[in-house]
């Protein structure tokens, strides 16, 4: 082999190892995004028990009031 296929096979190996890298880097980042994603979606589905269980003891409320106003 002649040294300007090993220096042009050694340039391409660098440029690979800094895509990994970088490659890595964004995994990273986009794992951290997904986790602070993944929290919000578990504060936004208890939010959403919270407000359906809330919705449905003002329902139990009004035919309750319903109820006694049709017993009058």
């Amino acid at each position: 082999m002649s040294v300007e296929i090993l220096d042009q096979l050694e340039g391409k190996i660098k440029q690979a190892v800094e895509t990994i890298q970088l490659l890595q880097l964004e995994i990273e980042e986009l794992k951290e995004k997904n986790e602070s994603a993944n929290r919000a979606n578990d504060l936004l589905r208890q939010e959403h028990e919270q407000l359906k269980a809330e919705h449905q003891n003002f329902q139990d409320r009004l035919r309750s009031l319903l109820g006694q106003i049709d017993n009058v």
